[in-house]
């Protein structure tokens, strides 16, 4: 995937997102802004309420979409038949794009009334989303490879050493001297040494390709600590929004809520 794509990719998740949010927003906002005891008078009432045709449609596909974002990120992590399709950020970001929007559907589902168990398991969603995109940070500052694994320092450090061998050999520029310059002082060193436009935005890159690599050398370790404690708040908070939604399906279906079916 290029840059191009990949960026491309990322808007258009967070576009969907938007317009998701907005559509349903304005459909309802009315019949939202209603008391919860005034609600059944609303003309929208049989149509958002959790089991109205609307309502219960957005549990049902956000259910399937947060559902699908959970395992299939799961199964292209952990699974070595799927180790090879694709690259596991842009699953990671398919993943959050996924549980966000089907977190969004959820909540119009519930039609913002939350009570009982039903509480535990959106307050549990809640933590979950949250604590996703704070992991989501987390791991893009760890080093990997282009399959998803984590690099070691020392293979970080070596990438860092071909840069700098790179820089020296090819353009006489010292890293170490240069790390914390302005480009625009940069710039005046690169024309002394008479390197060409097209020379100048390739060096350009490498310095900042290596001060993206010497700052996560430098933090790598705390990095790596705080992604393990992160599982800590994740997977057990992700686990009870699963088994609360497993049980609130049962117990639908075991009332007769079937939707359209």
């Amino acid at each position: 995937m290029t840059v191009f794509v990949h960026r491309l990719s990322l808007t258009v998740y967070f576009l969907v997102i938007i317009i998701a949010i907005a559509v349903l927003t304005y459909i309802g906002l009315s019949y939202y802004n209603e008391p919860i005891d005034m609600r059944y008078f609303h003309p929208m009432y049989k149509y958002l309420k959790p089991s109205g045709i609307i309502g219960h449609g957005l549990g049902i596909v956000g259910t399937l979409l947060i559902v699908a974002g959970l395992f299939g990120y799961m199964a292209r992590k952990r699974m070595k038949m799927f180790s090879r399709i694709g690259v596991l950020k842009y699953w990671l970001e398919f993943h959050i794009f996924l549980c966000t929007i089907g977190s969004v559907f959820v909540l119009f589902h519930t039609s913002f009334k939350f009570g009982g168990i039903i509480s535990v398991g959106f307050w549990s969603m809640a933590i979950v989303w949250t604590s996703g995109v704070i992991g989501r940070f987390i791991y893009l500052q760890i080093p990997r490879t282009i399959e998803g694994r984590e690099l070691s320092l020392q293979e970080v450090k070596n990438i860092k050493e071909e840069l700098d061998v790179e820089l020296m050999n090819k353009y006489k520029i010292d890293f170490s001297t240069i790390r914390n310059s302005k480009f625009s002082k940069i710039k005046l060193e690169l024309i002394a040494k008479d390197i060409s436009g097209k020379d100048f935005k390739k060096v350009k890159r490498l310095i900042r390709n290596q001060r993206k690599i010497s700052n996560r050398i430098e933090r790598l370790a705390t990095m790596q600590n705080l992604f393990r404690y992160w599982h800590v708040a994740h997977l057990p908070f992700a686990l009870i929004m699963l088994i609360i939604m497993m049980i609130h399906v049962s117990v639908s279906l075991f009332f007769g809520y079937k939707w359209i079916f």
